[in-house]
């Protein structure tokens, strides 16, 4: 009998982290591996910011820190919020953590009681139903269609509500499809919402800068409902910070406390040095940020003609973040050297095994039809990556 409780034990393991595992492996048996699974920006930090860093650390900025984030970092929030999106936060209302995942965990967890229902869009980012798990509450998923741009309608959104919704989680630009709901769509939403004054709405916008249509919206613009979003952010795409692990929630004052309350008994604040760099990069302007979106566009708009070159393929171009989902469904049931494919995940690990490219299967995303690509490499690797994979689909039969 295992000693480990049910919580982690009814747990599954992060399938982006997992691919990523099994493609260093390979890769260290000395095989040329591509790897697209993970999300991560493939820039350097920014110099600006590391500067920030370095003069923190020689300002001895190494003490433990508050709960919620260092006030100069809060404040720098707020004025971002305000200054980019037009939306009105004090300090108070912002909690900083050790990355926008722990972010979403403590809303979660803040939120949710066991048997509540949390309404989550498919395809989703990985952790989103995982954390819900954690929560004790009951993921209610919407499925959506690589023809709809993997967007839902509100007439879909009122569909699933029942009397035991009591949060709802989406992202836009969104991890894994990169689509981008437009202020019309999310307007649309929101009087869904207006009819339903208990539930909370989560809104992780990560990838907020990385827009390829012009502009970045968010939920919380709408007055009707402000109160009840949280939104989700952070550092680790825009300016390509990752390892600095560093996000944030922004929400009424109730769920603030709340997440303080809940971080101050599992990590408390986040790491000094990081906070004073996250600092320089909400005050030091965005060109960098730009900069990193104009490739990331390049690159997008290279893979998907790539893409689109495959047969058996069937993609969308995506409006933001940096990555594919392509529908994969025609090579099921095909086979290549006596091994079938049946599902994504499986097509996932024949083009590890067959093509040394790493992506990522759908069933983890809430869609066994897909597989997700991350172009957050080199044109020539996504160049090359893009071959290997059609070369390798080519032979199933």
């Amino acid at each position: 009998m295992s000693a480990l409780s049910n919580r982690i034990n009814n747990l599954s393991e992060s399938q982006t982290i997992k691919m990523a595992k099994m493609g260093r492996e390979l890769a260290a048996k000395g095989v040329d591996v591509i790897s697209l699974s993970f999300g991560e920006p493939d820039f350097h930090t920014p110099e600006h910011i590391k500067e920030a860093a370095k003069t923190a650390m020689d300002k001895n900025f190494t003490y433990y820190t508050p709960v919620a984030g260092y006030p100069d970092l809060r404040k720098a929030v707020v004025g971002k919020l305000k200054t980019e999106n037009n939306l009105d936060y004090t300090d108070s209302q912002i909690v900083v953590s050790t990355g926008a995942k722990q972010a979403i965990a403590n809303a979660v967890l803040c939120l949710v009681n066991p048997g509540e229902e949390v309404i989550i869009p498919t395809p989703y980012w990985v952790s989103y139903s995982e954390v819900v798990k954690l929560a004790e509450g009951v993921s209610v998923f919407i499925d959506t269609t690589v023809e709809n741009n993997f967007k839902i309608t509100a007439e879909q959104l009122e569909a699933a509500i029942t009397p035991k919704t009591k949060l709802f989680m989406f992202s836009s630009p969104c991890n894994p499809t990169g689509s981008v709901y437009s202020k019309e769509e999310l307007e649309s939403l929101a009087k869904v919402f207006e009819k339903y004054p208990n539930i909370y709405i989560l809104s992780d916008e990560i990838y907020e800068h990385i827009n390829f249509i012009g502009g970045h919206e968010s939920i919380a613009q709408f007055d009707s409902i402000k109160d009840r979003v949280v939104i989700i952010n952070g550092w680790s795409k825009a300016f390509a910070m990752t390892g600095w692990r560093i996000g944030y929630t922004a929400s009424n004052s109730e769920i603030a406390a709340a997440c303080d309350k809940m971080q101050g008994q599992i990590t408390s604040g986040t790491c000094s040095i990081t906070q004073k760099a996250g600092v320089a990069a909400y005050t030091g302007g965005l060109e960098t940020v730009l900069q990193m979106r104009d490739q990331f566009q390049k690159r997008r708009d290279l893979v998907y003609g790539l893409l689109k070159d495959i047969p058996g393929i069937t993609v969308n171009l995506p409006d933001g973040a940096f990555y594919f989902f392509p529908n994969v469904t025609s090579f099921f049931g095909k086979s290549y050297n006596g091994k079938t494919i049946n599902d994504s995940d499986e097509l996932s690990i024949f083009l590890l095994e067959e093509a040394h490219v790493a992506t990522v299967g759908g069933d983890s995303f809430g869609d066994k039809k897909s597989i997700r690509i991350s172009y957050a490499a080199a044109e020539d690797k996504l160049v090359e990556a893009m071959k290997r994979i059609k070369a390798a689909l080519g032979k199933l039969v």
